[in-house]
């Protein structure tokens, strides 16, 4: 049994180094549970994770986001009541369905500048929406402070992903100082991608000054999937998944069915 509380883990990196085909391979192992609900919410505006899972996406948060900003400086008066009544009634028509997965996608914000209650009350109603699922799963842009400013404040794990190189190991070093003095998470640890042998990971593991969750080799499977954007949810079992599951069961996230109402 769970204790009430989605399990939230946001997967972040340098670009390039297969965050997202991870973040799509954890929805993967979270969705054969039968009974667990499962939401995914890309965070990356380029919207990557929802080629990996073979979703179309027709509306974003920041849709509903600039188009309640419009009504606002049009002159329209909204209170704070009905501002959270509609945007807890999009975000829920924002959410790509299907059978146990949820697909939520952030998206680009056309207008800059600070519209602070909006966005304050966009984070609360992700996280009321992110309260219905057992496993939430956040592709991240890059760091977890864009996460946090822009998704949610509440991770309870952090799964950072690097390729052999030396920037890659530099990047998840610093998204790891800055999630100690930003977030307050129950877990984090490193995978290391695109990996050519326990000789390589050895050498690398010797590097890195986080964690280590594992490995995962190079995959022309995945490549071949990510070069003509099909779903990685049809991935077959084979080596990447089962190390990927692996890593899942030393980060510690434990199967909490049951959350959503």
């Amino acid at each position: 049994m769970n204790n009430g509380k989605s399990q939230v883990l946001a997967v972040c990196g340098k670009g390039g180094v297969g965050k997202t085909s991870i973040a799509a391979m954890l929805v993967r192992h979270f969705i054969r549970q039968p009974e667990a609900r499962v939401l995914a919410i890309d965070a990356d505006p380029a919207v990557g994770l929802a080629t990996s899972l073979g979703i179309d996406v027709t509306r974003t948060v920041d849709d509903i986001r600039n188009d309640l900003i419009r009504q606002v400086t049009s002159g329209a008066t909204i209170d704070k009541a009905q501002m959270l009544a509609m945007l807890d009634y999009e975000m829920f028509s924002a959410l790509e369905e299907r059978d146990n997965l949820a697909f939520l996608a952030i998206g680009r914000p056309e207008k800059e500048g600070c519209y602070c209650q909006v966005n304050h009350i966009l984070k609360d109603v992700i996280a009321s929406v992110a309260g219905n699922f057992d496993y939430v799963v956040i592709d991240g842009e890059a760091g977890i402070e864009q996460v946090n400013r822009r998704v949610m404040e509440t991770v309870t794990h952090l799964v950072l992903v690097s390729d052999a190189s030396v920037k890659g190991i530099n990047v998840v070093n610093t998204i790891k100082q800055v999630a100690d003095t930003a977030i307050e998470y129950e877990a984090a640890g490193l995978i290391f991608n695109r990996i050519r042998g326990k000789e390589e990971y050895n050498r690398l593991s010797n590097a890195a000054g986080i964690d280590i969750l594992g490995w995962l080799p190079e995959d022309d499977q995945i490549r071949t999937a990510d070069m003509e954007g099909k779903s990685l949810l049809d991935l077959p079992d084979g080596p990447v998944p089962d190390a990927l599951e692996s890593c899942v069961a030393t980060l510690g996230v434990t199967h909490r069915l049951g959350c959503a109402s």
